[in-house]
């Protein structure tokens, strides 16, 4: 009777299991979304270049992550979005995405990186 309830239960058990490595997979790429964004962010607040905080961004974020940077004279916004497989090679994809936004600092000038 054992042998018949742990059959039952074992694939329960590994699809909770693999449920829980998908959602740690998936936190991390946001985090590391945000972590990327943010660091973007306060580059290009500082003056530097776009490429420049676009390197830092791609440097921080998950493979095959994309990075978008805009604002205006006061502001900067870094957009990072990547598509993350938590489960390897099964044909199931989630999007995360982060987005900072901070003041120019003013010896960073007005212009746009």
């Amino acid at each position: 009777m054992v042998t018949a309830e742990t059959a039952v239960v074992l694939p329960v058990l590994l699809f909770v299991l693999a449920g829980a490595v998908a959602a740690v997979v998936v936190v991390g790429a946001q985090l590391r979304c945000v972590d990327a964004a943010r660091e973007a962010t306060r580059a290009a607040s500082r003056g530097e270049p776009g490429a420049v905080a676009a390197a830092l961004a791609a440097g921080a974020a998950p493979r095959g992550a994309v990075t978008a940077i805009g604002g205006d004279g006061e502001t900067v916004t870094v957009t990072v979005s990547a598509t993350v497989s938590p489960l390897g090679p099964l044909p199931w994809h989630v999007e995360v995405s982060a987005t900072a936004t901070a003041l120019r600092e003013p010896s960073a000038g007005s212009g746009a990186p």
